[in-house]
């Protein structure tokens, strides 16, 4: 960000990210000195949005991009319900490191 803010001096510029408590601390030194920086944070839905409508596309203007993401939503809205997240409990596994571990996979 240092490096984008440097390039483009007193340009207002946008910042969408998706997680709130990821990536913004409480008091956020940074933010506070680049005013013109103004982070938005929104809900898991535009983790669905960028894997569907953004990943590995390229664009050449901002236009292209918010075309690509209305045709989207357009078709998303057609099978519109209300979207629930709700947090899966993940529980870690560990890795077989022995040979007869590993053979027993098979059984």
């Amino acid at each position: 960000m240092n490096r984008i803010v440097a390039q483009h001096p007193g340009w207002e510029m946008h910042v969408i990210l998706d997680n709130l408590n990821t990536h913004k601390p409480k008091h956020d030194r940074w933010l506070a000195r680049h005013k013109n920086v103004h982070f938005h944070f929104t809900p898991v839905w535009f983790s669905i949005l960028s894997r569907h409508a953004l990943a590995g596309a390229s664009f050449t203007s901002p236009r292209q991009v918010r075309e690509q993401i209305d045709a989207f939503i357009s078709a998303d809205n057609q099978d519109a319900h209300p979207f629930e997240w709700t947090k899966q409990v993940v529980f870690s596994k560990h890795p077989r490191s022995t040979y007869a571990n590993l053979r027993n996979l098979r059984n």
